[in-house]
Formats: C-alpha cells, sequence, structure tokens
C-alpha cells in the first residue's frame, strides 16, 4: 500500500477513469494492482501500469494485485489441495449432496457431504460415486456427534475407513467419541524423515472454545488406550497419538443455521484464536492447526471480514442451500431465497431432543418451529403418550402429527428395526422414551418433507438456515443469483471469495484516506464468462 504524490503514467493503457463505471472496472481488476490518481477531472482510478519519472498525475494511493486465490492460508491450500480458502460446510441428510460436493470439487473448492441422518448404504454410494467420478479431487465427508444413536456414528466411521476417506468434517461435538479418534489415529504414520503423519485430515467444526481445545490437542490418553486393546489402531498409532492434535483445522463456528451456540463470530474467532496459540505454545507442533470461520457468511463483506480477523479460511452453509444442485427441493429453494435476516429462529433438534438441544432454522412460511417447541413442552410436562390428557392427545393428533400416535409408533418400530434396534430395547419399558422417539419421527419427517418437497406438509417444513442466508437474498437482488435456479454452488464461491478480495482492495485504499461513493463500492456478481470477471478462476 501506498500513499505519495508520485507521478503516474501508464504505457498501452487507456488511462484512469474518473466515471463510476470505470472505477469500479479498476478496483475490481483483481489481477493486476490498482492506482487511485488525481486527474484534472477529479479522483480517478486504473489497473496496470505504474510509477515513472517525468509528468504524469499525482498518485494518492496504490493497493497490490489481490486475487481471491490470495485470501487466507496457503497451507489451508496445499493441505487439502484446494486453489481457495473455502468450504462448503456439511448440511445433514444429503442437502450437501454429493452433486454440491463433485460440482465443487472441480472447480478446486473443498466441500463437505451431508452424511449426517443418512442410512450407511446412502453414505457409500456417495463414497463409491466420489471414488469414480472426482479421483483425487479434494472433497471431506461429515461425522455428525450422535450420541442418542451411538451405531450411526461408528458405521460412519467404518465407511469413512473402507473407502479410503481422508478429509472428514467433525461437527456437533461436545467431547470427544471414541470414534472419531478412531478415525484420526488410524490414519497415523511416519514419513521416511521420522516424521508424524496424519494421512486422515480431521476437521473440527465448534462453537465453544472448551470444545475447541479438545480439538487441539492430543487425543486423551483413556481412549487411545482402550482403542489399542481392541485392535482398533496399532501400537505405533497409540505411541504416535501423543504428538499431533486431534484436528489440522478448528472452523469457529458463530450464528449459523443447524446446530448453532449462535454467538457472534467477531467474539468467538479471535477468542478461538487466542485458544490456538496458547495450546501451539505448549505442544510446539510442527504444523499449527488452522483456524477457519463459519456462521453469518452471506456477502462478500462478511467474508472479508472473516478474512481480516485472521481467519485460515472460511466456510458456508446456508448460502449453498439454495443453490440448485443441494439436496433440498425447489419449494424449499424458494422459501429460502424469499428469506430475510430476521426470518430465522431456533427449534428443538432432532438428534438431541431428550436433551434439550436446539438448533436454527427458517420460520418465514413454516409453522415447524412452534410446533416443534411444543412439542418438547409435552416432553418436559408428561411421564409418556399414555400420560397426555385427551385434549391434547386429539390437537397433537390432528394438529401436528396429523396421524394416530399408534400408527406413528409403529412406523418408529419399522424405522428403528432397520436402523438401531438399541433404541427400541431402550423404549421397550420406558414410556419417556417412546414418547420422545414419537416425537423425533416428527422433527425426523418434518426435514424429510422439505427435503422432497411435499406439497401437503408445507406448514411443517423444518428447514436449517441462519442470517446469512438473508444476507445473501439481499446482496444478489438486483443481479442474476437472485433467481434459484441460477444459483450454483462454484457461481456463489467464486463470486463469495472474489467480492472479498475487492472489499479487502476497497479496505486498503480506505486506511490510505481514498473514499468511493457506495456507486462503486459494492461487489456485483455477474455470469463468470463475461468479461468483467476475466481471471477469476
Amino acid at each position: 500500500m501506498q500513499t505519495q504524490t508520485t507521478p503516474l503514467r501508464w504505457h498501452g493503457e487507456s488511462g484512469p477513469h474518473t466515471d463510476p463505471a470505470g472505477i469500479y472496472q479498476a478496483l475490481a481488476d483483481l489481477d493486476r494492482p490498482c492506482f487511485v490518481v488525481r486527474t484534472p477531472s477529479g479522483v480517478g482510478a486504473v489497473s496496470g501500469g505504474g510509477p515513472t519519472t517525468g509528468a504524469g498525475v499525482p498518485l494518492l494511493a496504490a493497493a497490490p494485485a489481490l486475487p481471491a486465490r490470495t485470501l487466507g492460508s496457503p497451507a489451508f491450500l496445499a493441505a487439502h489441495g484446494v486453489g481457495h480458502a473455502y468450504m462448503a460446510g456439511a448440511m445433514a441428510g444429503g442437502i450437501a449432496s454429493a452433486d454440491l460436493v463433485v460440482a465443487l470439487a472441480r472447480e478446486g473448492f473443498l466441500a463437505s457431504f451431508g452424511a449426517a441422518g443418512l442410512l450407511p448404504e446412502t453414505i457409500e454410494k456417495a463414497l463409491v460415486r466420489f471414488a469414480a467420478e472426482i479421483p483425487g479431487l479434494p472433497y471431506a465427508v461429515n461425522l455428525i456427534h450422535s450420541p442418542s444413536e451411538e451405531r450411526l456414528e461408528r458405521e460412519a466411521v467404518e465407511l469413512f475407513l473402507r473407502h479410503g476417506v481422508r478429509c472428514v468434517e467433525a461437527s456437533a461435538f461436545m467431547n470427544l467419541s471414541p470414534h472419531v479418534v478412531r478415525y484420526r489415529l488410524s490414519g497415523l504414520r511416519r514419513d521416511p524423515s521420522g516424521a508424524v503423519v496424519a494421512e486422515h485430515r480431521l476437521i473440527a467444526k465448534v462453537s465453544r472454545p472448551e470444545t475447541a481445545e479438545r480439538f487441539m490437542r492430543p487425543a486423551p490418553a483413556t481412549l487411545v488406550s482402550a482403542l489399542l486393546d481392541q485392535g482398533l489402531i496399532t501400537a505405533d498409532q497409540a505411541d504416535l497419538a501423543k504428538y499431533m492434535p486431534m484436528a489440522d483445522d478448528i472452523t469457529a463456528e458463530g450464528d449459523s443455521g443447524g446446530h448453532t451456540d449462535r454467538r457472534p463470530l467477531t467474539a468467538l474467532l479471535p477468542t478461538i484464536l487466542r485458544l490456538r496459540d496458547t495450546v501451539q505454545r505448549e505442544h510446539r507442533y510442527p504444523v499449527p492447526i488452522r483456524v477457519g470461520a463459519a456462521g453469518g457468511l452471506g456477502c462478500p463483506t462478511s467474508v472479508a471480514g472473516a478474512f481480516a480477523m485472521g481467519a485460515a479460511y472460511v466456510v458456508t452453509g446456508s448460502v449453498n442451500q439454495s443453490c440448485v444442485e443441494s439436496g433440498a427441493s425447489k419449494a424449499t429453494k424458494a422459501l429460502l431465497a424469499d428469506a430475510g435476516i430476521a426470518d430465522c429462529e431456533m427449534a428443538p433438534a432432532a438428534d438431541m431432543f431428550e436433551m434439550g438441544v436446539e438448533l436454527q432454522v427458517l420460520k418465514k412460511g413454516t409453522l415447524f418451529p412452534m410446533r416443534a417447541k411444543r412439542l418438547y413442552e409435552l416432553y418436559q410436562a408428561y411421564d409418556g403418550l399414555e400420560a397426555l390428557p385427551d385434549a391434547e392427545r386429539t390437537r397433537l393428533e390432528k394438529q401436528i402429527l396429523r396421524r394416530p400416535l399408534d400408527d406413528v409408533w409403529q412406523d418408529c418400530v419399522g424405522y428403528f428395526s432397520r436402523r438401531d434396534p438399541e433404541q427400541l430395547a431402550r423404549a421397550a419399558d420406558n414410556p419417556k422414551r417412546r414418547m420422545a422417539l414419537v416425537f423425533r419421527w416428527y422433527l425426523g419427517m418434518a426435514s424429510r418433507w422439505s427435503t422432497v418437497g411435499d406439497p401437503d406438509r408445507v406448514l411443517d417444513y423444518q428447514v436449517w438456515c441462519g442470517p446469512a442466508m438473508g444476507a445473501f437474498n439481499d446482496w444478489v437482488t438486483a443481479s442474476y443469483l437472485k433467481a434459484p435456479g441460477n444459483r450454483r454452488v462454484a457461481d456463489v464461491a467464486h463470486h463469495l471469495m472474489r467480492g472479498a478480495a475487492f472489499q479487502t482492495r476497497l479496505a486498503q485504499l480506505r486506511v490510505a484516506g481514498v473514499r468511493f461513493p457506495a456507486s462503486v463500492s459494492d461487489y456485483r456478481p455477474v455470469p463468470l464468462e463475461a468479461p468483467t470477471l476475466e481471471g477469476a478462476r
């Protein structure tokens, strides 16, 4: 960054632009340096060129070339084999679909397949597809903590190991489980130089410092010993465990869709970064843990802010759900495309219902948040379905479940007989547990109705969504990305990153005292093949 009055001259260039369109073009030409000058017609800007001797126009400020690929941590790019420090996070139930993962991998972006809530055979189909369609390209698979269905977590890890999955995004963990530790440690080895190598990369998404610290430190000795005793890791891997953190990357997740503590990212990220530095001083890892940012990142200014705070990479979620490649239905995508920043609310989570854990969902266009909260109130107030007053039972069957309770229970029996029979065994002599499974049926089906676009259950759609969706919709209102049919995940990723670089350049020039009018200060997404975005890829 320069602030001086050195004369400036250009060779083969059209010269400084003083009109808004020309200034914007110069600012948006991120592959070349940008110079702000004073001309007889006023302040102007030009890309390329440079200072020379002799007559010219006074240079007010300059900003270096700033391609989007230079944002974030080069170590993140190298570790994951990607071209941008950007990741599309997992959205459960296959909403972060195989199509989404493949599309982003082919563009050099990392994406996490939304394996949470899917049966093992469905996950396996996606893993087979990745091996066939994107061999050698970057991708991750989500491992969600499942304290109520431990078998699913175990089977997911076994699938990952069997299919050679090299990167897992761990989410919703409050404590380390044997399964996530097994995945991490079973990839440890020494290279020919003697350095410890982790073949299994782990990205931990957290929203609390105490959880982050568990992933920043080596695996607990008790879990390591138990895995060794069970023959799930080797003696060498057990020994190497003390030299490696549990995670390579920690995503500090602020106010996001789905599982969230709704912490402001501006408070959370600096806290996690300081914690990382404290742990690094203690353990002196050869490769320091990288800390990324997620939650509320729906427009270029937010993404630029995350990088300015020190994020090694950024993670998006809600905005990808409205894209063509996501597993959400057209009806749900239309609801998402109409959402504002205040159109979200917290509601009980299906996977941690009994614990009172909540997640953030869309409230505009659906009654799900209100109905889900009512189920949790009934669960707290009564000891079982049989204890419900007749009036409550009638309202429950007619207004929320829209089916007899006995029929819903039979659906639960059929479902858990295939998925996790232990759930039925635990409910056999426990009316409260049986009630929880019936209520979880509604919560689970609500997300399915949303995913498949059931026209008869629109008011029951459970749509995981955070305020980033509203910010994105506001940003793209006047652009081609307003229509859900034009929203492709790779386009969104490119525009968010390129827009973040644009906003970073503006911030650099503001520090030098340059102020531009609003008409040239907002990055405008246009189709990537357009000349104004040449070089964006």
